[in-house]
Protein backbone atom coordinates (compact mmCIF):
# COMPACT_ATOMS: atom_id res chain seq x y z
CA UNK A 1 0.00 0.00 0.00
CA UNK A 2 1.67 3.71 -1.01
CA UNK A 3 1.78 6.47 1.69
CA UNK A 4 -0.90 8.50 2.26
CA UNK A 5 -1.56 11.70 3.50
CA UNK A 6 -4.44 13.67 5.20
CA UNK A 7 -4.45 17.38 5.89
CA UNK A 8 -7.52 18.87 7.98
CA UNK A 9 -8.38 22.19 9.62
CA UNK A 10 -8.63 22.95 13.17
CA UNK A 11 -12.04 21.67 13.33
CA UNK A 12 -12.29 23.61 17.13
CA UNK A 13 -12.47 26.87 15.80
CA UNK A 14 -15.12 29.22 13.76
CA UNK A 15 -14.83 29.06 9.42
CA UNK A 16 -11.87 30.37 8.41
CA UNK A 17 -12.80 33.01 6.69
CA UNK A 18 -14.93 34.33 9.62
CA UNK A 19 -12.49 33.79 12.40
CA UNK A 20 -9.75 35.55 10.43
CA UNK A 21 -12.49 38.49 10.13
CA UNK A 22 -12.99 38.58 13.79
CA UNK A 23 -8.97 38.94 14.69
CA UNK A 24 -8.19 41.24 12.00
CA UNK A 25 -11.26 43.43 13.32
CA UNK A 26 -10.10 42.72 17.66
CA UNK A 27 -6.12 43.67 16.76
CA UNK A 28 -7.51 46.78 14.51
CA UNK A 29 -9.43 47.83 17.67
CA UNK A 30 -6.77 47.54 20.20
CA UNK A 31 -4.01 49.18 17.98
CA UNK A 32 -6.10 51.95 17.03
CA UNK A 33 -6.68 52.25 20.43
CA UNK A 34 -3.08 52.24 21.81
CA UNK A 35 -2.25 54.48 18.80
CA UNK A 36 -4.57 57.38 19.90
CA UNK A 37 -3.49 57.18 23.57
CA UNK A 38 0.30 57.17 22.60
CA UNK A 39 -0.54 60.44 20.09
CA UNK A 40 -2.03 62.17 23.25
CA UNK A 41 0.71 60.84 25.34
CA UNK A 42 3.78 62.44 23.23
CA UNK A 43 2.19 65.82 23.56
CA UNK A 44 1.40 65.59 27.41
CA UNK A 45 5.18 64.33 27.84
CA UNK A 46 6.89 66.71 25.91
CA UNK A 47 4.74 69.37 27.55
CA UNK A 48 4.92 68.48 30.85
CA UNK A 49 8.57 67.72 30.84
CA UNK A 50 9.92 70.49 29.05
CA UNK A 51 7.56 72.40 31.49
CA UNK A 52 8.86 70.41 34.60
CA UNK A 53 12.57 70.74 33.70
CA UNK A 54 12.92 66.55 32.68
CA UNK A 55 15.24 64.96 30.69
CA UNK A 56 14.27 61.81 31.55
CA UNK A 57 10.59 62.54 31.05
CA UNK A 58 11.30 64.22 27.30
CA UNK A 59 12.85 61.35 26.92
CA UNK A 60 10.09 58.73 27.79
CA UNK A 61 8.24 61.15 25.13
CA UNK A 62 10.33 60.20 22.69
CA UNK A 63 9.71 56.47 23.50
CA UNK A 64 5.77 56.90 23.05
CA UNK A 65 6.77 58.74 19.91
CA UNK A 66 8.20 55.33 18.52
CA UNK A 67 5.38 53.80 19.65
CA UNK A 68 3.19 55.69 16.89
CA UNK A 69 5.21 54.01 14.11
CA UNK A 70 5.20 50.49 15.52
CA UNK A 71 1.48 50.65 15.90
CA UNK A 72 1.21 52.07 12.30
CA UNK A 73 3.38 49.08 11.48
CA UNK A 74 1.13 46.76 13.87
CA UNK A 75 -1.81 47.39 12.11
CA UNK A 76 -0.23 46.87 8.85
CA UNK A 77 0.90 43.32 9.96
CA UNK A 78 -2.11 42.53 11.18
CA UNK A 79 -4.42 43.31 8.79
CA UNK A 80 -2.58 41.59 5.67
CA UNK A 81 -1.07 38.89 8.00
CA UNK A 82 -4.63 37.31 8.36
CA UNK A 83 -5.91 37.41 4.87
CA UNK A 84 -6.60 34.30 3.64
CA UNK A 85 -4.48 31.89 1.38
CA UNK A 86 -4.53 32.45 -2.25
CA UNK A 87 -2.57 31.56 -5.80
CA UNK A 88 0.20 32.82 -4.87
CA UNK A 89 0.64 32.47 -0.94
CA UNK A 90 -1.32 28.89 -0.07
CA UNK A 91 0.37 29.14 2.99
CA UNK A 92 -1.48 32.49 3.95
CA UNK A 93 0.19 35.73 4.80
CA UNK A 94 1.16 35.17 8.99
CA UNK A 95 4.53 35.81 7.85
CA UNK A 96 3.30 38.97 7.01
CA UNK A 97 3.16 39.56 11.14
CA UNK A 98 6.04 37.96 11.95
CA UNK A 99 7.86 40.50 9.52
CA UNK A 100 6.00 43.65 12.01
CA UNK A 101 7.46 41.85 14.97
CA UNK A 102 10.54 42.68 13.69
CA UNK A 103 10.36 45.93 12.44
CA UNK A 104 8.54 46.60 15.95
CA UNK A 105 11.44 45.75 17.62
CA UNK A 106 14.44 46.98 15.32
CA UNK A 107 11.84 50.20 16.44
CA UNK A 108 12.23 49.41 20.46
CA UNK A 109 15.78 49.32 20.34
CA UNK A 110 16.68 52.04 18.46
CA UNK A 111 14.47 54.23 21.16
CA UNK A 112 16.16 52.57 23.68
CA UNK A 113 19.45 53.23 22.24
CA UNK A 114 18.77 57.00 21.62
CA UNK A 115 17.78 57.45 25.13
CA UNK A 116 20.82 55.43 26.42
CA UNK A 117 22.58 58.34 24.68
CA UNK A 118 21.21 60.62 25.49
CA UNK A 119 21.24 59.82 29.33
CA UNK A 120 25.01 59.20 28.93
CA UNK A 121 26.25 62.24 27.34
CA UNK A 122 24.13 64.16 30.09
CA UNK A 123 25.71 62.37 33.40
CA UNK A 124 29.19 62.94 31.73
CA UNK A 125 28.88 66.42 31.14
CA UNK A 126 26.77 66.60 34.66
CA UNK A 127 23.60 68.35 32.66
CA UNK A 128 21.27 67.83 35.27
CA UNK A 129 18.12 70.03 36.11
CA UNK A 130 15.97 70.34 38.44
CA UNK A 131 12.69 68.93 37.66
CA UNK A 132 8.88 70.23 39.37
CA UNK A 133 5.67 68.36 40.16
CA UNK A 134 4.80 68.36 36.60
CA UNK A 135 7.44 65.88 35.63
CA UNK A 136 5.95 63.73 38.50
CA UNK A 137 2.87 64.21 37.50
CA UNK A 138 3.48 63.85 33.72
CA UNK A 139 5.25 60.36 34.54
CA UNK A 140 2.89 59.21 36.88
CA UNK A 141 -0.47 59.73 34.47
CA UNK A 142 1.99 57.92 31.42
CA UNK A 143 2.20 54.68 34.43
CA UNK A 144 -1.43 54.55 35.03
CA UNK A 145 -2.33 54.59 30.95
CA UNK A 146 0.36 52.62 29.78
CA UNK A 147 0.14 49.61 32.24
CA UNK A 148 -3.80 49.69 31.11
CA UNK A 149 -2.97 49.72 27.53
CA UNK A 150 -0.40 46.52 27.91
CA UNK A 151 -2.79 45.05 29.63
CA UNK A 152 -5.67 45.29 27.09
CA UNK A 153 -3.56 44.57 24.03
CA UNK A 154 -1.66 42.07 25.42
CA UNK A 155 -4.97 40.07 26.28
CA UNK A 156 -5.96 40.16 22.51
CA UNK A 157 -2.40 39.54 21.20
CA UNK A 158 -3.00 36.31 23.26
CA UNK A 159 -6.68 35.82 22.23
CA UNK A 160 -6.40 36.13 18.61
CA UNK A 161 -2.61 34.13 18.43
CA UNK A 162 -1.00 37.35 16.95
CA UNK A 163 2.88 37.63 17.69
CA UNK A 164 3.03 41.30 16.42
CA UNK A 165 0.00 42.83 18.72
CA UNK A 166 2.08 40.75 21.90
CA UNK A 167 4.61 42.65 20.50
CA UNK A 168 3.29 45.84 20.50
CA UNK A 169 2.12 45.15 23.76
CA UNK A 170 5.16 45.24 25.16
CA UNK A 171 6.13 48.06 23.77
CA UNK A 172 3.82 49.64 25.75
CA UNK A 173 4.98 47.86 28.69
CA UNK A 174 8.32 49.26 28.12
CA UNK A 175 6.78 52.70 28.34
CA UNK A 176 5.04 52.10 31.80
CA UNK A 177 8.43 50.97 32.68
CA UNK A 178 10.37 53.96 31.68
CA UNK A 179 7.75 56.04 33.40
CA UNK A 180 8.76 54.04 36.51
CA UNK A 181 12.01 55.27 36.47
CA UNK A 182 10.90 58.33 35.64
CA UNK A 183 9.24 58.75 38.44
CA UNK A 184 11.87 57.68 41.00
CA UNK A 185 14.31 59.71 39.35
CA UNK A 186 12.09 62.84 39.39
CA UNK A 187 10.66 61.79 42.53
CA UNK A 188 14.78 61.72 44.21
CA UNK A 189 15.65 65.33 42.45
CA UNK A 190 12.49 66.79 44.19
CA UNK A 191 13.42 65.49 47.46
CA UNK A 192 17.08 66.83 47.50
CA UNK A 193 18.54 69.06 44.60
CA UNK A 194 21.69 67.06 45.14
CA UNK A 195 19.65 63.64 43.73
CA UNK A 196 18.88 65.63 40.65
CA UNK A 197 21.44 63.46 38.70
CA UNK A 198 19.27 60.74 39.30
CA UNK A 199 17.09 61.78 37.05
CA UNK A 200 19.34 61.29 34.13
CA UNK A 201 20.38 57.72 35.31
CA UNK A 202 16.70 56.96 35.57
CA UNK A 203 16.41 57.24 32.05
CA UNK A 204 19.75 55.13 31.52
CA UNK A 205 17.94 52.50 33.46
CA UNK A 206 14.77 52.63 30.98
CA UNK A 207 17.05 52.84 27.74
CA UNK A 208 18.36 48.98 29.67
CA UNK A 209 14.53 47.71 29.86
CA UNK A 210 13.50 48.96 26.23
CA UNK A 211 16.39 47.10 24.65
CA UNK A 212 16.44 44.28 26.55
CA UNK A 213 12.49 43.46 25.47
CA UNK A 214 13.41 44.89 22.02
CA UNK A 215 16.18 41.90 21.88
CA UNK A 216 14.05 39.22 23.09
CA UNK A 217 11.46 40.12 20.53
CA UNK A 218 13.73 40.58 17.62
CA UNK A 219 15.07 36.68 18.28
CA UNK A 220 11.24 35.49 18.75
CA UNK A 221 10.91 36.83 15.09
CA UNK A 222 14.22 35.59 13.96
CA UNK A 223 13.29 31.83 14.96
CA UNK A 224 9.84 31.90 12.70
CA UNK A 225 11.55 33.12 9.78
CA UNK A 226 14.36 30.61 9.65
CA UNK A 227 12.06 27.67 10.43
CA UNK A 228 12.63 26.89 13.91
CA UNK A 229 11.58 23.86 15.92
CA UNK A 230 9.36 24.64 19.14
CA UNK A 231 10.93 23.07 22.61
CA UNK A 232 11.52 19.37 22.91
CA UNK A 233 8.19 18.86 25.09
CA UNK A 234 6.69 20.29 22.17
CA UNK A 235 7.61 18.01 20.18
CA UNK A 236 7.38 14.88 22.71
CA UNK A 237 3.79 16.14 22.93
CA UNK A 238 2.94 15.76 19.73
CA UNK A 239 4.89 12.40 19.44
CA UNK A 240 2.99 10.63 22.04
CA UNK A 241 -0.45 12.13 20.95
CA UNK A 242 0.12 10.26 18.01
CA UNK A 243 1.05 6.79 19.34
CA UNK A 244 -1.40 7.19 21.90
CA UNK A 245 -3.86 6.50 18.73
CA UNK A 246 -4.88 2.63 18.43
CA UNK A 247 -3.57 1.56 14.89
CA UNK A 248 -0.72 3.88 15.37
CA UNK A 249 2.55 1.66 15.76
CA UNK A 250 5.32 3.60 14.81
CA UNK A 251 5.68 7.60 14.60
CA UNK A 252 9.06 9.26 12.22
CA UNK A 253 9.82 12.30 10.01
CA UNK A 254 7.82 14.61 13.01
CA UNK A 255 8.63 18.25 11.60
CA UNK A 256 6.98 21.44 13.24
CA UNK A 257 7.59 25.06 12.32
CA UNK A 258 5.77 28.49 13.58
CA UNK A 259 3.97 30.81 11.77
CA UNK A 260 2.82 34.13 13.64
CA UNK A 261 3.31 31.97 16.82
CA UNK A 262 1.07 28.86 15.20
CA UNK A 263 2.28 26.00 14.58
CA UNK A 264 2.14 24.08 11.28
CA UNK A 265 3.21 20.11 11.31
CA UNK A 266 3.72 17.04 9.08
CA UNK A 267 4.50 13.63 10.56
CA UNK A 268 4.37 10.01 9.19
CA UNK A 269 2.60 7.61 11.05
CA UNK A 270 2.99 3.93 10.76
CA UNK A 271 0.48 1.05 10.55
CA UNK A 272 -0.11 -2.80 9.80
CA UNK A 273 0.41 -3.11 5.38
CA UNK A 274 -2.10 -5.09 5.76
CA UNK A 275 -5.27 -3.16 6.45
CA UNK A 276 -7.27 -0.86 3.12
CA UNK A 277 -6.56 2.63 2.28
CA UNK A 278 -9.62 3.41 4.10
CA UNK A 279 -8.82 2.28 7.38
CA UNK A 280 -5.49 3.93 7.40
CA UNK A 281 -7.26 7.33 6.43
CA UNK A 282 -9.27 6.51 9.36
CA UNK A 283 -5.92 5.90 11.29
CA UNK A 284 -4.82 9.54 10.18
CA UNK A 285 -8.07 11.12 10.81
CA UNK A 286 -7.91 9.97 14.59
CA UNK A 287 -4.19 11.13 15.10
CA UNK A 288 -5.25 15.05 13.85
CA UNK A 289 -8.21 14.71 16.19
CA UNK A 290 -5.65 14.01 18.86
CA UNK A 291 -3.01 16.66 17.85
CA UNK A 292 -5.72 18.99 17.71
CA UNK A 293 -7.20 18.39 21.06
CA UNK A 294 -4.13 18.51 22.94
CA UNK A 295 -1.88 20.87 21.47
CA UNK A 296 -2.26 24.63 21.79
CA UNK A 297 -1.83 26.82 19.13
CA UNK A 298 -1.93 24.15 16.52
CA UNK A 299 -2.91 25.76 13.06
CA UNK A 300 -2.74 23.23 10.23
CA UNK A 301 -1.34 19.12 10.48
CA UNK A 302 -0.19 16.52 7.67
CA UNK A 303 -0.40 13.22 8.55
CA UNK A 304 1.58 10.40 6.05
CA UNK A 305 0.17 6.89 6.54
CA UNK A 306 3.13 4.65 6.03
CA UNK A 307 2.88 0.56 5.89
CA UNK A 308 4.96 -1.13 7.99
CA UNK A 309 7.35 -3.08 6.91
CA UNK A 310 8.49 -6.71 7.45
CA UNK A 311 12.05 -7.87 8.58
CA UNK A 312 13.34 -9.24 5.42
CA UNK A 313 12.15 -6.36 2.97
CA UNK A 314 14.35 -3.54 1.69
CA UNK A 315 13.72 0.01 0.93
Amino acid sequence: MPPMSAKTPNKKNPPAATQASLEVRAGQRVTLLGLVVNLALVGVKFFLGIAGRSQALVADAVHSLSDLATDVVVLVGVTLGRKEPDEKHHFGHRRLETLATGLVSIGLAAAGIYIAMNAVLNIYLKNHCQPTWLAALGAALSIVVKESLYQATLRVGRRIKSQAIVANAWHHRSDSLSSVAVLIGVGGALISPRLAALDAWAALIVAGLIIKVAAGLFWSAIKEVSDAAPESAVLEKMAQCALNVEGVLGVHDLKVRSSADLYQMQLHIVVDGSITVAQGHKVARQVEKCLFRDVENLLEVVVHVDPAQEEDETD
